[in-house]
């Protein structure tokens, strides 16, 4: 297209391809862009900049204004570079963590430094920069009837996604795959398999918890794709090893540790000669994979059924994969059902149980921060990023938009996908994200992504045959990763852990409390941090002292060693 507009190109770089359409297209150019992408872009002609982020927000993009001056770059420690910009965290940013998993657009864990949103462009010229929306999640409203049968929505899928994964394998260097057990990476795998001339070479991660481990059915797929294959088996050690280099990668305070594992992993991927890798996160946001969604549909249903019976049964059915299932006790069913149905005609309802159970970490704040935060971060705060006529959207579709602009890309590509791969120098891409697959996905009926309470249905059948009934028709399990206890050991928290989370360190940083954190320690100790609650409380602690050692007070990552 751009050869037959005149463009001449010097280069095989996909750089310059960027160039050109800038000269062909203008600001639209990146109407034309698939993939992921951070772009700054100068202009000298018109003396104006130019910046871009792809439409899932998989790169990253962080600019800071100081003296006069403009700072960008794709890591905040990058900017710190700099001594004129300041170092502090955002009071506001970590209460938003500490509800909503992830600070909310265009915030970041640090004052003054801001994160381009996903599918925004900036533009500054004149000494004044310009932020607006290109692309977003589009859904159909008032629930437009469609008369296209379920195996045409699957069929179509099919072909898309083959397009989407035939697209990512285009490389100078050879591409893996991460093979998690589940259904997702599981599609990715089997459309390399049966739908390209591509070398399979698969990469996956095990524990020693049965808890949290699903290698049976990682080999179950990879004796049925016959696949070139690496299992890496991480155990508590790692996890608390890993997790200070973790926090330097991910930039911000996270409540889990999953994303040490998957660091774990794109090391080996590195040391096995691999660069790229595809990966299958986005699925659950583009076809209502999470058990949030679920949860939400049975209480809808049980707010416009309050007597019926049905609900203790379908309630038991959520959950099946923890150790602790929380929905078979009655008193936990009764505190569900009641839980934010003030919020039912709000379309952040599906949300409040996860951000109520996540908002218990503030009692462990100190009085100067529960001041800072109490005025400014309340579950109206996701109101501004939501569109107008949102409330004309099937209740799942507005979930799944909520979901997105949050956890997906404020959390899981930042924390677990593009930083924990590129912390080895390894490239994750991702085939269910590229837009014109989530375009597609936000056009198909809500009944056929959740069929009753069978997540995902709509990509299931279309895999019909492709991959094993076993993995198909499982039930999800979420990755996950063991929590608090991996930061103990003989009845004492590791080294670091201890000195970080002392009294005189709390006491000196100023964002918890120190004899409430001290009673978690002792939990912890103990083998007592079990609940949700408290195991995010923890690893939310942890990760926010060491963000203030290293991004604050300038430590390094090796310091914890």
């Amino acid at each position: 297209m751009l050869r037959a507009q005149g463009h001449r190109f010097y280069t095989h770089s996909d750089t310059e391809v960027i160039v050109h359409l800038y000269e062909e297209f203008g600001d639209a150019f990146v109407n034309h862009l698939v993939g992921q992408f951070a772009i700054a872009l100068w202009d000298r002609n018109a003396q104006r900049m130019l910046f871009v982020r792809d439409r899932a927000g998989i790169r990253p993009l962080f600019y800071t204004r100081t003296a006069g001056r403009l700072y960008f770059a794709s890591e905040v420690k990058s900017l710190f570079t700099q001594p004129e910009i300041t170092r502090r965290l955002n009071p506001q940013a970590l209460g938003e963590v500490f509800t909503f998993w992830a600070t909310l657009e265009p915030h970041s864990l640090f004052e003054d430094v801001y994160a381009l949103p996903p599918g925004h462009l900036m533009i500054v010229e004149g000494g004044e920069p310009r932020v607006s929306r290109y692309w977003d999640w589009e859904f159909p409203k008032d629930g437009i009837p469609d008369g296209r049968s379920v195996d045409d929505w699957a069929d179509e899928l099919r072909e898309r996604m083959i397009d989407s994964v035939r697209l990512r394998l285009r490389s100078d260097v050879p591409v893996g795959a991460y093979l998690s057990g589940g259904l997702d990476s599981s599609v990715i795998t089997s459309l390399i398999r049966n739908f390209t001339d591509t070398p399979l070479r698969t990469f996956s991660i095990g524990f020693e918890d049965a808890e949290f481990d699903e290698s049976a059915y990682q080999r179950d797929l990879v004796n049925y794709l016959e696949t070139e294959h690496t299992h890496v088996t991480c155990t508590a050690g790692d996890i608390s090893q890993l997790f200070p280099r973790v926090i330097w990668h991910t930039e911000s305070t996270i409540l889990r540790t999953a994303p040490a594992p998957l660091m774990l992993l794109s090391r080996h991927v590195r040391e096995s000669d691999y660069k790229v890798v595809l990966t299958g996160e986005g699925a659950d946001e583009v076809f209502g994979g999470y058990d949030i969604f679920k949860e939400a549909k049975i209480r809808r249903f049980c707010h416009r059924y309050p007597d019926s019976t049905l609900r203790p049964l379908i309630l038991k059915k959520l959950y099946p994969y923890l150790k602790y299932n929380p929905a078979a006790s009655g008193d936990f069913g009764k505190q569900f059902f009641q839980q934010g149905m003030e919020y039912i005609d709000q379309p952040f309802f599906a949300h409040v149980p996860r951000w109520s159970t996540t908002r218990r970490s503030w009692r462990f704040f100190s009085a100067e921060m529960k001041s800072a935060v109490e005025s400014k971060v309340g579950y109206e705060s996701i109101l501004r990023l939501l569109p107008k006529d949102i409330g004309r959207w099937d209740p799942l579709n507005r979930d799944q938009y909520v979901e997105n602009h949050t956890l997906l890309s404020g959390y899981l590509l930042n924390s677990q996908g593009d930083r924990m791969a590129m912390a080895n120098s390894v490239e994750g891409r991702f085939p269910f994200l590229d837009h014109r697959v989530m375009e597609f996905a936000a056009n198909i009926p809500a009944r056929y992504k959740i069929r009753i309470l069978n997540e995902k249905f709509i990509l299931k059948k279309s895999m019909a045959g492709l991959i094993p009934d076993s993995i198909r028709k499982r039930s999800k399990q979420p990755y996950r990763a063991p929590d608090s206890l991996s930061f103990f050991s003989g009845g004492k928290p590791v080294p670091y852990v201890q000195e970080l989370l002392s009294e005189e360190s709390l006491r000196t940083a100023g964002y918890f409390n120190p004899a409430a954190v001290g009673k978690l320690l002792n939990k912890g100790a103990n083998g007592r941090i079990i609940g949700f609650a408290d195991n995010m409380a923890f690893v939310g602690i942890l990760s926010t002292m060491l963000l203030d050692k290293m991004f604050i007070q300038g430590y390094s990552a090796a310091s914890f060693e």
